[in-house]
């Protein structure tokens, strides 16, 4: 079956930009995965019942 040119052009520039949608996608949830992970390690090294103090400097 023969297709239109412009048709072949146009779903390969609507591919390309949903791969380029994916990997910001995915560039975004590893920020997020990294910023949470990140705080998470924060919060487990205060002791509990253990004010955070600051250190003087």
């Amino acid at each position: 079956m023969m297709m239109h040119p412009d048709l072949v052009l146009a779903q390969a520039r609507d591919r390309q930009r949903e791969l380029i949608a994916e990997a910001d996608r995915e560039r975004l949830f590893a920020a997020v995965r990294l910023g949470r992970r990140g705080r998470r390690a924060r919060q487990e090294a205060a002791v509990r019942g253990q004010p955070v103090v600051a250190p003087a400097g």
